[in-house]
């Protein structure tokens, strides 16, 4: 691992894997009905903070793809094969936590598949796969740079719920003290 990896435009850049995590991403949102993906994007009870805070974090999280880009795969070191791991754990993930928000009724709050052990399992799916991406490339930056950035995205986790609050009401209330936020934190 090292503090700033030496950049350089390759084939076998950490890029790859974004492209895997996204190109997998985009065929699930072409497969769902625009309902649903409308539903994945709703931003309708996000207030101004929350937004200009969420916007902070997608600044750092763009530092982070850009790294990510230009930092060719790390296969020498040791973390490597933990990176690809994470990565595929994460990737594994968000695909099932996606068919999961895919599945629910539209006027329910999602509960079912892993939601039932979190209220943000794509969030933390997200998370883990770029824990793994900033892995493979062998980069301490990365591994920062990610680390703020999800952290400065708990404000949206915040707004999302507060948005379910008043979509729901007491079924996510509910839901909200029985199921932690991230797994089995918070």
């Amino acid at each position: 691992m090292e503090l700033l990896p030496q950049f350089g435009l390759g084939l076998w850049n950490g890029w790859i894997l974004l492209v895997l995590f996204y190109a997998v991403f985009g065929i699930l949102l072409l497969a769902f009905k625009r309902e649903v993906v409308a539903r994945l994007y709703d931003r309708s009870n996000w207030g101004q903070i929350e937004s200009r805070i969420i916007a902070s974090g997608k600044l750092i999280i763009f530092a982070w793809f850009a790294l990510v880009i230009l930092t060719p795969l790390n296969t020498g070191q040791w973390v490597f094969p933990l990176g690809i791991a994470l990565f595929t754990l994460g990737l594994l993930g968000f695909v099932v936590a996606l068919l999961n928000f895919n599945a629910s009724p539209l006027g329910e709050p999602i509960t079912k598949g892993l939601y039932r052990i979190s209220r943000n399992p794509q969030q933390v799916s997200i998370f883990v796969a770029y824990v793994g991406i900033s892995l493979a490339i062998g980069s301490w930056l990365a591994l920062l740079l990610i680390t703020v950035g999800i952290c400065l995205s708990h404000v949206r986790i915040i707004a999302e719920e507060q948005s379910c609050l008043a979509k729901y009401g007491d079924s996510y209330r509910e839901y909200m003290a029985r199921i932690p936020r991230y797994f089995m934190f918070f």
